[in-house]
């Protein structure tokens, strides 16, 4: 309802009473509740598998549950929704949501729009790279808005790479920002 909406806009609201909501850690054990893991579902209303799609099925459906690939926690009965796990990147084995990061290059007040997506690293196995898309008339620099960032977020969750375009980030007829056309678009650059 509104109202359930108002007192905790970040939640998609609480599991129906016919559907089991585990929140699982990379060996698929339940972690405890308030912890950031892969969101698994359960239940009669659930399908259980992908039609003509055996191996994406067996991927997603292990012991009756389903796998969303969603990083969501669960607070209080209600279940919010983190950030994709394709969209976490783990760099030298951190987790970083590439949600949390955009969130704070959103806020920056000469930033139109921004993606964040893990680039590979030699070392670390992935980096954490920015394409923003500056307000018309806007002077800022990527060093300006890794500093930024450094400024509300850990080290490690800082850009190490942030691509400054007037061109619109990529997305499709959803909305959704289409994070490998931009990946293309770093390699290139």
């Amino acid at each position: 309802s509104g109202e359930a909406y108002r007192g905790d806009p970040r939640s998609v609201g609480r599991p129906s009473p016919a559907t089991e909501v585990r929140i699982a850690g990379a060996d698929g054990e339940p972690l405890p509740e308030g912890a950031v893991g892969e969101l698994w579902l359960r239940g009669q209303s659930l399908v259980r598998g992908y039609w003509r799609d055996e191996p994406a099925g067996a991927a997603a459906f292990q012991d009756g549950w389903f796998r969303t690939g969603d990083l969501a926690t669960v607070c209080e009965g209600r279940v919010r929704i983190v950030d994709r796990i394709k969209d976490m990147v783990v760099r030298g084995g951190e987790n970083v949501y590439c949600v949390e990061v955009e969130a704070v290059l959103h806020d920056h007040p000469d930033v139109a729009d921004a993606a964040v997506l893990g680039v590979p690293h030699p070392v670390l196995g992935e980096e954490v790279a920015a394409v923003v898309r500056p307000r018309a008339g806007a002077t800022v620099t990527a060093e300006e808005l890794r500093e930024y960032v450094g400024g509300k977020l850990a080290a490690f969750k800082v850009p190490a790479h942030v691509l400054l375009r007037d061109e619109p980030i990529p997305r499709n007829p959803t909305g959704k920002i289409l994070k490998r056309v931009l990946r293309e678009t770093l390699r290139s650059a």
